[in-house]
C-alpha cells in the first residue's frame, strides 16, 4: 500500500514539473497599417493634378551676420597718459577723419616740453661754444681735435631737439603750443562703433589699456555666413550671393565671395564663409541677414499647385493616389513660390506625378474620420 502510494506521488511531482504545461501560450503579432496610407469614402472627390516640370540652378540659402571690414577699421589710442578734460564724441556718432574726439591733460606732454627746452638751450651754448673754437682754430690758438669736440657737442644737441620734438608730436602735441592738453584726432572718417572712455576718465599709455574709441568705415562691410560642410561644393570664391534683409523685404543686394575660411567648426561642422558688400546706408553691424548663393549647372525640378503641398510639422507633404482607392502621402522638400500659384519641389516628386490638388483639404477629412 505504501509503494503504491509513493509511486502516485512521484507521478504527480513529475507532471507538475512539465516546461510545456507551464509555457504562456504564443504571442499574436498584429501588424499595423501604413501611417502614410490613407482611405477615404469617396477618393473622386478630390481632383488630381500632373506634376510641371521647371528649371533652375540649385540655391543655398544661409544666414550671416553684418560684420565691419577689418581693413576698414582703426582704433583711435593716446600715447599720452593723463586725464579727460573734454570729449566731443561718443559711439554711433559720424566722424569726419581730423575731427576733434576729446582733450587729455597729461604730465607725459609737461615732461617731453621740459626735455625739448633743455635740449634747445643746450644746443644754443654749444653754437656758441662751436663758434668760439673756430675763431680760436684759425687763430692757432687751439689745436684741431677742440674743435672736432666741439662739432661733435654741437651736432648732439641737435639730435637731441630733433629727438624730443619727435615725441612731442608723438604723444599727440607741438612745439609751438607749449601746454599740457593734448588734442586727439580722427584718423579715418567712419562711425564710431565702440568707445571705452568717458569724460574726466583716466587714460593709461598703451600697456593693458583698451582703445580709446574704435571708427570703422561702413561703406563697404563684411557679411559672414556659416555653410554646413555637405553644402560646401555650392560656394565658390568669386561668386556673387543675394543678400535679404529682415528690415527691408523689398531690397536685394548682391555680395561678392571674398573667403572661405579652411577650418571648420568643430562642434557645428560649418565653415566661415565671407561675403563683401557695399553699404547702402541700411546695413548695420549686428544685423542678421539670408544669404542666397546660387549654382552653376541648370537642374529640372518638378512643380505642383501651391495648394497641393501639406505644411505639417515642419515639414512638406503632399498626396499621390494609390491603388483601391487609396492615397499615400509622400514628404518632399520644397522650393521657391513661382508664378502661377505653383510650389517648386526640389525632391521627392518628379516631373509627370499626379498629385491631390488641395492637400489640406484631403488632410482635415482623413482626420475627421
Amino acid at each position: 500500500m505504501c509503494l503504491v502510494l509513493m509511486l502516485a506521488s512521484c507521478g504527480k511531482k513529475d507532471e507538475a514539473a512539465d516546461p510545456k504545461a507551464e509555457a504562456p501560450p504564443p504571442a499574436k503579432v498584429e501588424k499595423e497599417g501604413d501611417a502614410n496610407l490613407v482611405k477615404v469614402d469617396h477618393p473622386d472627390q478630390f481632383p488630381l493634378a500632373t506634376a510641371g516640370q521647371h528649371s533652375a540652378a540649385p540655391e543655398l540659402s544661409v544666414t550671416g551676420v553684418v560684420n565691419p571690414d577689418v581693413s576698414r577699421t582703426v582704433p583711435v589710442v593716446s600715447l599720452a597718459s593723463g586725464r579727460v578734460v573734454e570729449i566731443h564724441a561718443r559711439i554711433g556718432d559720424e566722424v569726419k577723419k581730423g575731427q576733434l574726439l576729446l582733450k587729455i591733460r597729461s604730465s607725459d606732454i609737461s615732461s617731453a616740453f621740459a626735455d625739448y627746452r633743455k635740449a634747445v638751450v643746450n644746443e644754443q651754448l654749444a653754437k656758441v661754444q662751436l663758434d668760439r673754437s673756430k675763431t680760436l682754430f684759425e687763430k692757432g690758438a687751439i689745436a684741431k681735435k677742440d674743435l672736432e669736440v666741439a662739432q661733435t657737442a654741437e651736432d648732439n644737441a641737435l639730435v637731441d631737439i630733433e629727438t624730443t620734438s619727435e615725441r612731442l608730436k608723438l604723444l599727440g602735441s607741438d612745439t609751438s603750443h607749449p601746454t599740457g592738453i593734448v588734442d586727439v584726432f580722427a584718423p579715418i572718417s567712419g562711425v564710431i562703433i565702440e568707445q571705452n572712455v568717458t569724460a574726466s576718465a583716466g587714460v593709461k599709455t598703451l600697456d593693458n589699456s583698451p582703445n580709446l574709441f574704435t571708427i570703422a568705415d561702413l561703406s563697404t562691410v563684411w557679411i559672414v555666413c556659416d555653410v554646413f560642410e555637405n553644402d560646401m561644393p555650392n560656394v565658390r570664391m568669386g561668386e556673387y550671393a543675394d543678400i535679404h534683409l529682415t528690415a527691408y523685404p523689398n531690397r536685394v543686394l548682391r555680395g561678392r565671395i571674398s573667403n572661405i575660411l579652411p577650418v571648420l567648426d568643430p562642434a557645428i561642422r560649418t565653415a566661415k564663409v565671407r561675403l563683401e558688400v557695399p553699404n547702402p546706408g541700411i546695413l548695420r553691424v549686428g544685423m542678421f541677414v539670408t544669404a542666397t548663393f546660387h549654382g552653376q549647372s541648370q537642374e529640372t525640378r518638378a512643380t505642383v499647385p501651391a495648394t497641393a503641398v501639406l505644411h505639417l510639422h515642419d515639414r512638406d507633404w503632399v498626396y499621390v493616389p494609390a491603388d483601391n482607392g487609396q492615397f499615400r502621402r509622400l514628404e518632399v522638400v520644397g522650393g521657391i513660390s513661382l508664378p502661377g500659384n505653383l510650389q517648386e519641389i526640389v525632391s521627392g516628386l518628379k516631373p509627370g506625378d499626379r498629385v491631390v490638388t488641395n492637400a489640406l483639404v484631403l488632410q482635415n477629412t482623413v482626420e475627421q474620420q
